[in-house]
């Protein structure tokens, strides 16, 4: 009976455990039984995340970052002035790293893992540093008070 006893509390330990953002998944309670994590099953094999998130609400193992959908055309701006010395995007838009101005209601957020190789990632997956990120999308999200340098937290995502 006590070894029986303690195989439950194991099992039951194991389970409280959420998994990390960016493990696959099939359903939000294999992401985080409390479910403050979701399973993003757009993703191959699914990827646990936290959606709508911001620059200091993601777990230690991840990173907030934007996505744009859709296609835009917009006026050009600079990521790196933009709201300092520049205000080339009005109040309803953000400038992406592609240097857009881009409608802030084309923006989705998710934490994202972070990386610093494409060896930290999934298979499917790659480590998008800021070429990656200008060129397949997605940027992390920054305080306020933060302008992109060009040395931003590379995160993974699925590779196109």
């Amino acid at each position: 009976m006590p070894a029986r006893l303690l195989f439950l509390s194991m099992f039951a330990m194991l389970a409280a455990c959420g998994s990390e953002i960016g493990d696959s998944c099939l359903l939000n309670s294999d992401c985080d039984p409390n479910q403050t994590r979701t399973c993003d099953l757009t993703q191959p094999e699914g990827y646990c995340t936290v959606i709508g998130c911001d620059h200091d609400t993601c777990p230690d193992e991840s990173v907030c970052v934007s996505f744009f959908v859709g296609g835009f055309t917009n006026r050009t701006c600079d990521p790196t002035t933009e709201d300092l010395s520049t205000d080339d995007c009005t109040f309803e838009e953000v400038c992406s790293l592609t240097e857009q101005c881009v409608p802030r209601s084309a923006e989705t957020r998710y934490c994202m893992r972070k990386c610093g190789g494409s060896g930290d990632c999934r298979d499917g997956y790659e480590c998008r540093d800021n070429d990656l990120m200008i060129s397949h999308g997605g940027q992390p999200v920054l305080p306020p008070d933060e302008r992109p340098t060009g040395d931003l937290q590379a995160f993974c995502a699925l590779a196109p």
